[in-house]
């Protein structure tokens, strides 16, 4: 595939910053949701927490995680980036993959469980241990993955660790 232009690959490179921000704006809204949900005093407003916070997840936080993942991929096949040529490309690869990972089989059932038991049950939920299980994985799942979010971006923008060495053939 030919490489991308200036222009092109500004725009593409605008894209995965806007998909990231997204992402990343996301989840520190649904840390602060859950931070608050831990005083919820009236069953509708602790079910309407888990609500907003399981919505979030569904329409922000997961296709902008899937924006980014597909705007990194493009960036790296159609750049000069390369997908194995820079430690720092390496490295938010596999911390993307990590939080795509948790987020996808632990944190999006946490808050969708914490979700409906709290409609079911209002403020008894919070004496339910499986309740309360969810609801402090989503709040710790969540602060998890901020922390890693940032760090990812502050790989983006200092870009550190180099190139890989390149191997001559003999």
């Amino acid at each position: 595939m030919p490489k991308l232009s200036v222009h092109q690959k500004n725009w593409l490179l605008s894209a995965h910053v806007g998909f990231a921000a997204l992402w990343t704006g996301a989840v520190l809204s649904m840390f602060l949701l859950s931070l608050r949900n831990t005083s919820s005093t009236k069953p509708d407003a602790l079910y309407a927490l888990n609500s907003a916070i399981t919505l979030l997840d569904d329409w922000i936080v997961i296709p902008s995680a899937i924006g980014s993942v597909v705007t990194a991929t493009f960036l790296c096949w159609v750049t000069n980036y390369g997908f194995t040529k820079f430690y720092w490309v390496i490295t938010k690869w596999v911390l993307t993959t990590g939080l795509v990972v948790f987020g996808t089989f632990w944190l999006f059932p946490w808050g969708n469980v914490a979700a409906e038991l709290s409609g079911q049950e209002g403020l008894q939920a919070l004496g339910n241990s499986t309740y309360r299980f969810d609801a402090r994985g989503v709040l710790f799942g969540t602060i998890i993955q901020v922390l890693f979010l940032f760090i990812i971006i502050g790989i983006s923008v200092l870009k550190p660790w180099g190139r890989r060495p390149i191997k001559k053939e003999i």
